[in-house]
C-alpha cells in the first residue's frame, strides 16, 4: 500500500480543518485533533488519524455535540463529576483537569468521573498529564458491545480499556493503555483495510466460530484477552465505569446507537493518587525503591512500558508521520 508521510503541524492543521468544516467548534475540533495527532506521533496509529472519519460519522450521524461546553460538579471531598452534555471525553477532560489535581493533593486519593461523553481516545493521554504532577493514576472505561465474555459467543463486553501511570523523576513514565480485549478494534480494522489476516485468538465470526477474517470478526464477537481473566477485567470496568458513575455499560451504549455507527456513550471513571500525602517524609525512599523494580525488569531484557512511545515520540518530532494513502485521501475527501 502507498503511504504518506506529514509533519506534526501538517496533521494537526489537516485534522482540525476537517473537523471544523464538519461542523466541531473550534474548542471541540482542536482537542480531537492534537488527541489524535499525538496519538499518531508516538506510534499508536489505531487511535491516530485513522479516528478522524469516525469522529466525522458520529457527529453527521447526530450522535454526538459539536460544541456542548462540559460542566463540572464538586460532589464530594474527593469526588469530582463533570457532565460532557453529549461531546466527546477530551474538553471535558481538560476542563476538570486543575481542579482534579488539586483534590488529589488535598486528599491523597481522589477520583473523577467524565459522564455523559462520546469516547474514542487512548487512555493514556488522560493519565500522562497526571504523571507529570507527580501522581499515580489509573482510568478506565466502556465501549460498546462488541466483545464476547469468556465461555460466550455473542458481543457483551466492550474493549474496556484500562490504564495506569506511576511518574518517574527525570524518566519517561510507567504508562500501560491495553484494551481486555485481545486487541484493540482500531486494530483490526486496521488489518481489515490492509487487507491482512489477525492472529488467531481475536475474535468470532457471527456464527460464533474462530476466525483470523477482521471483518467476520467486526461482524461477529472479538475476544477477551487471557480468557476468563480479560473478561473479568472486562466485567470491572463495565460496573467501575458504568452504573458506579451513573453511566452506561457496553450493551446501553450500543443499543443508544441504534445503529448509527456511531463511537461509544457512556462515561469514563479516573483515581489519581498522592505519593506524597500517601507516604511523607519517606516518599523519597519508596520511590527510589520503585526505581529498583524497574531496574530489575530492564537487567531481564523486559521492555518498561511508556519508554517505547517516548522514542517513538522523539523520532515524529523529526521525522514526521506516515500513514496509508487511502486513509490520507478518505481524510482529505471529508474536508472537501
Amino acid at each position: 500500500m502507498e503511504d504518506i508521510t506529514l509533519s506534526l503541524e501538517t496533521a494537526y492543521a489537516l485534522a482540525l480543518r476537517v473537523l471544523q468544516h464538519n461542523g466541531f467548534s473550534e474548542a471541540h475540533a482542536s482537542a480531537i485533533a492534537r488527541n489524535v495527532t499525538d496519538s499518531e506521533r508516538d506510534g499508536n496509529p489505531s487511535h491516530g488519524l485513522y479516528r478522524i472519519p469516525g469522529c466525522v460519522h458520529t457527529l453527521l450521524r447526530g450522535k454526538v455535540s459539536p460544541d456542548a461546553l462540559p460542566v463540572i460538579e464538586d460532589n464530594a471531598p474527593a469526588i469530582l463529576r463533570v457532565d460532557a452534555h453529549g461531546a466527546f471525553s477530551l474538553l471535558a477532560w481538560k476542563a476538570a483537569l486543575p481542579a482534579f489535581i488539586d483534590k488529589t493533593r488535598q486528599c491523597g486519593i481522589a477520583a473523577l468521573a467524565i459522564n455523559h461523553c462520546v469516547h474514542f481516545s487512548a487512555l493514556w493521554a488522560d493519565i500522562e498529564p497526571l504523571t507529570e504532577q507527580g501522581l499515580v493514576a489509573l482510568a478506565c472505561t466502556p465501549s460498546h458491545a462488541w466483545m464476547a465474555p469468556s465461555g460466550g459467543s455473542l458481543p457483551l463486553f466492550g474493549t474496556n480499556p484500562i490504564a495506569f501511570g506511576w511518574p518517574r523523576a527525570g524518566k519517561p513514565p510507567f504508562i500501560f493503555d491495553m484494551a481486555t480485549s485481545a486487541a484493540a478494534r482500531g486494530e483490526i480494522d486496521l488489518h481489515r483495510r490492509a487487507g491482512k489476516k489477525v492472529p488467531e485468538g481475536w475474535g468470532l465470526d457471527p456464527q460464533g466460530k474462530p476466525t483470523t477474517d477482521p471483518a467476520q470478526i467486526l461482524a461477529g464477537a472479538m475476544l477477551p484477552f487471557g480468557g476468563h481473566k480479560g473478561s473479568a477485567l472486562a466485567a470491572m470496568v463495565e460496573l467501575i465505569a458504568g452504573p458506579l458513575i451513573g453511566d452506561m455499560t457496553s450493551k446501553e451504549s450500543l443499543h443508544y446507537d441504534n445503529g448509527a455507527g456511531g463511537l461509544p456513550f457512556g462515561g469514563e471513571l479516573i483515581i489519581a493518587m498522592d505519593p506524597q500525602r500517601f507516604l511523607g517524609e519517606g516518599a523519597a525512599t519508596h520511590l527510589a525503591r520503585a526505581e529498583t523494580l524497574f531496574t530489575d525488569m530492564q537487567e531481564q531484557g523486559a521492555r518498561i512500558p511508556g519508554e517505547r512511545r517516548h522514542r517513538v515520540r522523539a523520532q515524529s518530532e523529526r521525522r514526521g508521520v506516515t500513514i496509508a494513502k487511502a486513509l490520507y485521501d478518505e481524510i482529505i475527501a471529508l474536508g472537501a
